[in-house]
This record gives structure tokens, C-alpha cells and sequence, in this order.
């Protein structure tokens, strides 16, 4: 039987997909495999409603935060339930619930997102200078993370925030101070890979000087693994927000809402009026899923290995 002839240039190969056909580049097929992909939807929404409502929170909402206008309503065993003027009812201190909930989505937002800022700055520095410069540099700040890394990351944070005192930026240095270490290792072990690429090779072989090659080619190539991570850290930056206000090393002012202050403002109230609680929490919950569905969808549309 004589072989059956190739495919003809009209005809696709059936093994090769449509993107790799068309010669996409990496992000742009990356965004069109996201578009398709139900988990990286259902993230986005969830980050999106909450990035929204942390933003237009004042206009959500009638009442100032931690306002205590209705504390007389508020007895030892009740707390009142939902009513015309109170869509969730109010907390134990009488203030609005709906109004402590959308307020604390605003802090967690800007603890998150600037927590995992300065772990990301100061974690790519490192991670650069281990990376690029490599030897004895190389040798001495892994030594350092590592170091970093043996200590739980919770446990550092509340270490860092109870020297540095119950304020707002010693929540966001200490929960950055915690994500350092992570960005570090990722970033150089992503940066000591693309320079075993043949591109690096033949960059050196041009006599292309090694600060150009690295700055010019291996960083920019080596940064996206660094990008998901750093959405997946959003996750844990808010949890590890609340878990420092439960342990009471959150902001000191009752005007700030947070949703792990409310959390310890419920402890006493469980029996009775579980929703102090329960709210909160959901909302956290939810917040966290949102940004790890993003990240861990982002992760495989970049990622080779998991297209199909």
C-alpha cells in the first residue's frame, strides 16, 4: 500500500491549534485562552465586583464606618437584624453592617495590593541580583532567603507588625516582608533557566555584554511565572490582613473598618447573631477565591505544557 500522501497547504493540520497556526505571541495567546476558559471568568467577576465595591464604597452606602449612632439599639444578648434603614442589620458596637462590610473590602484592597507591591519590589531585586550577577551574590542572598523561608510566613508578619506597632504601614511592610522571599527564588530560578535558552548563547557568542543580555532579554522573559504569583499572593496577602487584625496587631483606629477586626468583634455573639460573623468571613472567603481562580487560570495559560 503506498503512503497516504501529506496534507495539502489549503488543508490545517489537525495537530496543530489555530494560535500556533497564526504564530500568536505568548501573552496574546495567553489572553485568548482565558477568554475561553470558565475558571479565569469566574475569578475576573469575582476580583472586578470586588475591586468596584471597595472604589465606590462612599456611595454605596449613607453611613460613616465605625459610627456608633445606633449603639443604644445594641443590648448585652441582641443585636438588631435587618431593617428598612439597615439592609444587614448592625454589629455589637451599633454601627451599620453593610456599611463596616463594603469599607472593609476598601482596606483589604489597598493593604493587599500594597503588601504585595513592596514584597514584589524588594522580592525582584533580589531575586535579580541572585539571578543575573550569580556567584558569591548568588550565594549570599539565597542564603538569606532561605533563611526567610524557614520561618512561616504568618509567623513572620506578626513578628515584623508587633515591632513595628499597630499602624497601617506596619501591616502592609510586615505581610511584604512575608511574600519577599517567594518572588526571590521565583524569580531567580525563572531567570537561571531562560539563560541555558539558545538565545542567551547566541547573544554571548555576538559578544553581547552580560548586563545587556540580562536586562534586555533574560528579565523580560522571566517575569510572567512572577506576574501569577503575584495575583496569587493577593489571595493570601488579604487572608494574612485579617488573621493580623484577629491577633489584634491590625489598625488601632475603630473609624478603619476591617473585616478581621469584625471577626473578633463577633467571638462573643456567635450563638445569637452568627451573621457578625458569617459575613465577614464569606466575604473573605470569597474575595481569596476570586483571586486564586485568576491566578492559578493565568498560571495555565501561560504555562506551554497545559495548552491543548
Amino acid at each position: 500500500m503506498p503512503p497516504a500522501p501529506p496534507p495539502s497547504a489549503a488543508e490545517p493540520d489537525p495537530f496543530i491549534s489555530p494560535d500556533e497556526a497564526k504564530g500568536v505571541s505568548l501573552w496574546r495567546g495567553a489572553w485568548q485562552r482565558l477568554r475561553r476558559n470558565p475558571t479565569a471568568i469566574l475569578g475576573a467577576l469575582i476580583v472586578l465586583a470586588f475591586i468596584v465595591i471597595a472604589i465606590v464604597a462612599p456611595l454605596l452606602t449613607p453611613y460613616e464606618p465605625g459610627s456608633a449612632e445606633w449603639s443604644g439599639e445594641v443590648t448585652p444578648t441582641d443585636v438588631p437584624g435587618p431593617s428598612d434603614n439597615h439592609v444587614l442589620g448592625l454589629d455589637r458596637f451599633g454601627s451599620d453592617l453593610l456599611t463596616q462590610l463594603l469599607f472593609g473590602a476598601r482596606q483589604s484592597l489597598v493593604y493587599g495590593v500594597a503588601s504585595t507591591a513592596i514584597g514584589l519590589t524588594i522580592g525582584a531585586f533580589l531575586g535579580v541580583l541572585a539571578g543575573g550577577l550569580g556567584g558569591w551574590v548568588d550565594t549570599f542572598v539565597m542564603r538569606v532567603v532561605d533563611i526567610m523561608l524557614s520561618v512561616p510566613s504568618l509567623l513572620l508578619a506578626v513578628s515584623v507588625a508587633a515591632v513595628l506597632g499597630q499602624n497601617a504601614y506596619a501591616i502592609m511592610i510586615a505581610i511584604g516582608a512575608a511574600q519577599v522571599p517567594i518572588f526571590a527564588r521565583l524569580l531567580r530560578g525563572s531567570m537561571l533557566s531562560q539563560g541555558r535558552s539558545d538565545y542567551v548563547l547566541a547573544a554571548s557568542a555576538l559578544g553581547i555584554r552580560r548586563r545587556r543580555i540580562v536586562m534586555g532579554h533574560v528579565l523580560p522573559n522571566s517575569v510572567g511565572p512572577t506576574i501569577v504569583q503575584a495575583t496569587l499572593n493577593l489571595a493570601t496577602a488579604i487572608i494574612e490582613v485579617a488573621a493580623l487584625s484577629f491577633l489584634g496587631l491590625g489598625e488601632s483606629d475603630p473609624a478603619n473598618a476591617e473585616w478581621g477586626r469584625m471577626l473578633v468583634a463577633a467571638q462573643d455573639r456567635f450563638e445569637n447573631d452568627p451573621q457578625l460573623a458569617l459575613l465577614p468571613g464569606a466575604a473573605i472567603a470569597i474575595t481569596a477565591l476570586g483571586f486564586t481562580l485568576l491566578g492559578e487560570a493565568l498560571r495555565e495559560a501561560l504555562d506551554p505544557r497545559s495548552r491543548r
